[in-house]
This record gives structure tokens, sequence and C-alpha cells, in this order.
């Protein structure tokens, strides 16, 4: 396909993910389906256009004066991937799978859009592509930086890799790594990180790999690597992750505690737990017991754990790179359900620290009603737990020349400590910690 035709079919997949108010990836994998003609290059070069045009769809149709499919897929093709007005008109007159000539009301847009004035007189959360009604929450969060942090929380994110230390070391992953171009993350000693491609570049397969596929590394995102840094005391050896979905963050535990002491990894859902199995194979973790998904599960560790980790269910507010189509999804009634949801599941966690133990929480939202608000709440309801200052703990668990760092780079209070791309180059995550008192 050239890319007229890539255009076109970018256009289609952002109407039917519009119009059928359906996941992205859902959409395309339909769209690949029914186009088997489409090589794995024009398949990468069409998600890449549907998910930039997502990432930057209200600047975008700002830009455009409407949000079609056509105009979304046309403006990241001239805005986000540097193609100029005489360039785009060439590439659709050339190719009989595009979508026609340019309209004169799409020249003018696109001409505004690659002008550095494109963008001047739009609203905060325009110019910061985040829906309007969470303006208020990114003032909240951000102040007068929201606009920046926003459009941060809009570009393309890297692939980021935990070295699984039970099997090698980061020079060796790094160094089998290398066609990857693989670098040392700045805040995880055990993190690797490769670089987010532009345009049309396809994205590294890197469950592909060898490293990968014998347990040397595992995709994770460097914030949630700290969250996992932060949480584990070497003294802890009753360990709970208590909403381990897949499994990511017991895998990091499992590595961090040297396969010593017992993890128990518990998850409400039994399907998002269901891959835990083979990644806990693959990675050589032999600490860990994977409880059944009912609530009676939890009752055999009932004041039993040192640590209960809490990744608790969220809007998803600090993956937006990755999942740009899931912040247009988002509702005030999903924010207020995941509010719920999160006090439930603090409120369940709490009853299986022992005395002196600790409980850290953890979501992927820069939003403070999910954070900060809910750590304080939580402290009012459980008069036994007191806060941990997060402030103090960073330089034990990741030394004192970087701890520092990050303190000076993240968002910190004593309630915790909150990750975003434009401050700290990872996803957006926010950890905080509280300890039972001691009986």
């Amino acid at each position: 396909m050239r890319d007229g035709g890539r255009i076109a079919a970018a256009a289609e997949v952002l109407d039917n993910i519009a119009g059928r108010h359906r996941p992205a990836a859902e959409a395309l994998k339909d769209w690949g389906v029914s186009h088997r003609f489409a090589g794995s290059g024009d398949r990468a070069a069409i998600g890449n256009l549907v998910f930039d045009a997502l990432r930057r769809k209200a600047s975008l149709s700002w830009i455009m004066n409407k949000d079609t499919g056509h105009a979304l897929a046309l403006a990241a093709y001239a805005c986000l991937w540097g193609n100029d007005l005489d360039h785009i008109e060439v590439t659709l007159a050339s190719d009989r799978h595009s979508t026609g000539p340019l309209k004169d009301a799409e020249k003018t847009a696109i001409r505004r859009g690659l002008s550095d004035e494109a963008l001047a007189d739009a609203p905060a959360h325009v110019r910061g592509d985040y829906p309007e009604w969470l303006d208020a929450a990114f003032t909240d969060a951000f102040g007068d930086e929201r606009i920046e942090e926003g459009a941060a929380l809009a570009a393309r994110a890297s692939v980021d890799l935990r070295v699984n230390t039970l099997k090698t070391d980061r020079t060796k992953a790094q160094k089998a790594l290398s066609r990857f171009s693989a670098q040392a993350t700045q805040w995880s000693p055990m993190g690797l990180r490769i670089a987010a491609g532009e345009g049309p570049q396809r994205a590294p397969n890197i469950q592909a790999d060898a490293a990968y596929q014998r347990g040397r590394v595992e995709v994770q995102d460097e914030a949630s690597q700290i969250a996992a840094i932060l949480a584990l005391d070497p003294a802890h050896r009753q360990i709970g992750d208590l909403c381990a979905g897949g499994g990511g963050k017991t895998l990091a535990l499992a590595a961090l505690a040297a396969n010593k002491g017992q993890i128990y990894a518990y998850d409400a859902d039994a399907n998002r737990l269901a891959p835990i199995h083979a990644r806990l194979q693959r990675a050589g973790v032999r600490n860990t017991q994977v409880l059944p998904s009912t609530p009676e599960a939890l009752e055999g560790i009932a004041g039993k754990l040192d640590l209960a980790f809490v990744d608790a269910p969220c809007t998803g507010t600090g993956v937006w790179r990755r999942r740009p189509d899931a912040k247009w999804r988002l509702s005030e009634k999903a924010l207020e359900d995941r509010l719920s949801e999160q006090v439930a599941v603090l409120d369940m966690a709490a009853a299986t620290v022992k005395p002196g133990g600790t409980l850290v929480y953890a979501t992927c939202s820069i939003l403070p009603a999910e954070n900060n608000a809910q750590v304080k709440a939580f402290l009012g309801r459980h008069p036994d737990f007191t806060l941990t200052d997060i402030r103090e703990l960073v330089p034990s668990r990741l030394g004192a020349d970087v701890g520092a760092g990050l303190l000076e780079a993240a968002i910190t209070s004593a309630e915790g400590l909150t990750l975003t791309p434009r401050r700290t180059a990872t996803d957006g995550f926010f950890v905080g910690a509280m300890q039972r008192k001691p009986a």
C-alpha cells in the first residue's frame, strides 16, 4: 500500500472506533482480518496513524474544524508525521486507493496546522489534548502546567523492559538486545528502554526475541518498576500482590526478593490473572502462590502480610500514551466507579496486613482524587494505620543520588509520589505507603 491508501484506511478505522465506541486495538484487528492484502508494514503504519490521531484528537480536531476520521488521519499525517502540503497533494493524487484530492478548506486547515500559531487561541484542554470535563482535575494536579503535562501524555511512549535478575543482569540483557538500541533507564536499576519510533516505523516485537522468551526480560514501564522497588523492604517475607492482574509486579517483587519468602498473587478477576501462571514459569519464579479469585482466598492471609501491595483499578489516565482511545471513552461515571472500587480494595487489603506491616497503594493515574485523596481517606477510615512519608522512603530504596533526583523531578507529598511523562519520562503513576501500628 502507498500512503494515500494508508490514510484512507486509518480514516475508516477511526470512524469505526468513534461510531461504535470500541477499543482501537479491536478495530484495527478487524480491519486487518478483512483486508488481508495489507502487509505487516502497512498494518503497522495504519495503526501508528490511528493511535497518533487519537493521542492528539482534541488539537487535530481544532486545527481541521471537524473530528471525522478523514480529518484526523490527514491532520496526523501532516502535523505529527511532518509532511507538508505539497507532499500530501502528490501522495493523494498518485494513489487510487486514497480519499481523493484535498478540498480548499482542508488545505487551509493543514497550512494553519503546520504553522507555529496553530493552537494559539485554543483552550487549555485542546492544547493539552485531554477531555474538557477533566480540566478542573488537571488544574488540581498540575496548575498552570496542565497543558504541558497533558501534551506529554499525548506523545508516543517508549518500550520499557524490566531485566529479570533471577536469570541475568542488566549489562548482559542490554547486550542481548543491542539490535534494538536498548538503553539503561534513569531511575530503575533493572530497567532498559527502547525509544519510541516515528511516523510509520514498527514497534519492536520484543515478545518474539529470545531474551523475552527465555524469561530474561519482561515488558514493564519504568514507573511500575519503581513502585515495586519502593514497596519491598529486604525484611519483608510474607508479601501479597492483591490486584495482581497479569502478574507484572508479582514478577518484579519475586526478583527483588531473590525468590525468597512467600508471595501471594491475588486478583478478583480470574481472567485477568490467567496469564500469570505461564509468566511465573518462564521467569523462573519459585516463591509465589497464586490464590483463587474468591474473597475466601484472602481469609488464609488475614493479618499475616509484611507487605500488601495494591495496584488499584483506576482510570488509567497515566497510560494514555499507550491507550489513547481510552482517554476519549473515559466518563465522570467511570471515574466515580473507580473511586468506589479503590475504597473497597484498600479496605480489603488492610485486613491482610499484620501489626507493623506495610500497605502500598499504587495507581496508573495522575488524578489527585484517585491518589492522595484516597490515601487520606483510607487513614481516616483506619486509625490503626499511619502514613509513611514517601519522601523519606525513596532515597533508602533507590540510593541517595538517584532518589534525590527522582524526588526533584516528581510531584511529591507526604501521601505519595506522582510520576509523569513530562517530569520523569515514565508513565503517569502514583505510589504511597502506610504502616499498620504495632500491636
